[in-house]
């Protein structure tokens, strides 16, 4: 897992001008060797330009402040979140610099004569649009709702597309992976077998001793966010310094030794679904969240294929606390009381509840509180309620399991797929980077 120290990611931006302010000394931790040839104490002539302008102008395409707004509310509104205006202002600069990215790749694919269809981009629209279990046009009257628009949906995907093209013609054809390295991937993973892995996603922030307590603070204030319903993906790519903050601070699949030791210990003490932090690492504080654990190369329990039945109740408007608790306990007797699914119809019918089959859902795919409760669950038990006040409650009943198999090696093309995908995305990113060393960005 790559680091970067706070000194590391102070960016020191512009030329030294020589008439100007006042000369001001910055003192700062030693500087780590880069090639740069930076001194440990730096004299700064002339005042530090304000880079964090709202909109720019790339290479003569102009982004607007109504592109990065209607952005911002494009995130916002799909992900039904509320933030504050420091966490706006915040998100603003992010995404203003996601559409200089996007244009970048837009304006090379266009060097290389790849344009793409008004059809390709409809049916990219279509395809968000049932993600969202929307018709188009209710996609498109959602998005005026909250302030986005058509028009900045469209763009993003024409900049997926149109870089996807791109790498498919220059890239992919001249990846290529070796029998030989297929073969060590397989040995490496034969060896492996039966250890533990941790999808895991991380939170990085930097910080010197003085600044611990401003740290933790704001991990803390984090921590309030994620329990108010902030998709962790959104504050690590606001917030983290790490180099996974492009990914949503997706570390993907690792095993213990690869993280430090503080994360190592955080790991293995959570349960899947759980966050954990502010972690003291080296360097800085990190916040973890576990995706899901599983054993190299080993069946495992929770990619068992279900057959339930649910039982729900919902809670008429005006519902008291008083009445919803009584409701609940009189359910909770009456769910514990089925034994076997045939009963479960005529107990919903004695609450005046429904019932809802699904014959092939995997443990996994469930709540993660709920993964461990049905784990345990004989055929014809029924899980504890669970729900609220405003949603009603519901219970499980398991009535049939189909055990999970596999956890045989994967196949070798499976193998080579995987590196030439991974060594297509760092050749990615590389053009990206070359892009935007030689763009003519001007800030507005």
């Amino acid at each position: 897992m790559v680091r970067k120290t706070a000194a590391a990611l102070t960016a020191i931006a512009g030329a030294i001008a020589m008439a100007g302010a006042t000369a001001q000394t910055v003192q700062d931790t030693q500087t780590p060797s880069n090639g740069l040839n930076i001194p440990d104490g730096v004299t700064v002539f002339g005042t530090n330009p304000d880079i964090r302008k709202p909109t720019a102008v790339v290479n003569d395409t102009v982004i607007t402040g109504t592109d990065v707004d209607q952005r911002v509310q494009l995130i916002l509104g799909l992900r039904d979140l509320k933030v504050s205006e420091e966490e706006k202002a915040q998100l603003r600069l992010q995404v203003l610099r996601a559409i200089i990215d996007e244009t970048l790749q837009i304006q090379e694919a266009a060097v290389n004569e790849i344009t793409i269809t008004k059809a390709e981009i409809d049916q990219g629209f279509n395809r968000v649009a049932s993600n969202f279990q929307r018709t188009p046009e209710q996609l498109k009257t959602y998005l005026d709702e909250v302030g986005a628009s058509e028009r900045t949906l469209r763009r993003q995907i024409e900049g997926e597309l149109a870089w996807r093209r791109l790498l498919s013609r220059q890239v992919t054809p001249f990846i290529n992976v070796g029998e030989e390295e297929v073969q060590a991937v397989l040995a490496r993973l034969e060896a492996a077998k039966g250890t533990d892995e941790y999808h895991l996603k991380e939170i990085y922030i930097s910080a010197t001793p003085d600044r611990a307590a401003e740290v933790t603070a704001a991990m803390q204030k984090m921590l309030e966010q994620l329990r108010g319903g902030a998709p962790f993906e959104y504050l690590a790519s606001t917030y983290s310094e790490a180099s996974t903050k492009a990914v949503g601070g997706d570390l993907d699949w690792v095993r213990l030794p690869m993280l430090p030791a503080p994360l190592q210990q955080a790991a293995q003490e959570m349960n899947v679904g759980q966050i954990a932090g502010p972690i003291e690492v080296p360097g800085g504080y990190s916040m973890l969240y576990l995706v899901d654990k599983r054993q190299v190369l080993t069946a495992d329990p929770r990619d068992a294929r279900l057959s339930l039945r649910q039982i729900s109740l919902g809670f008429p408007d005006g519902t008291t606390q008083e009445q919803a608790s009584a409701r609940a306990a009189a359910f909770a007797k009456a769910t514990q009381a089925i034994r076997g699914c045939g009963e479960v119809t005529k107990a919903a019918a004695e609450l005046n509840a429904e019932v809802v089959d699904n014959d092939s859902i995997r443990i996994r795919e469930l709540p993660p509180q709920l993964q461990e409760i049905v784990l345990k669950l004989q055929i014809g038990q029924a899980t504890p309620p669970f729900g609220s006040a405003a949603d009603g409650i519901r219970s499980l009943v398991l009535c049939g399991r189909d055990e999970a198999t596999g956890g045989g090696l994967p196949s070798a093309q499976q193998i080579q797929s995987g590196l030439e995908e991974q060594r297509v995305n760092l050749r990615a990113q590389r053009m990206l980077r070359d892009l935007r060393r030689d763009a003519v960005v001007e800030y507005r």
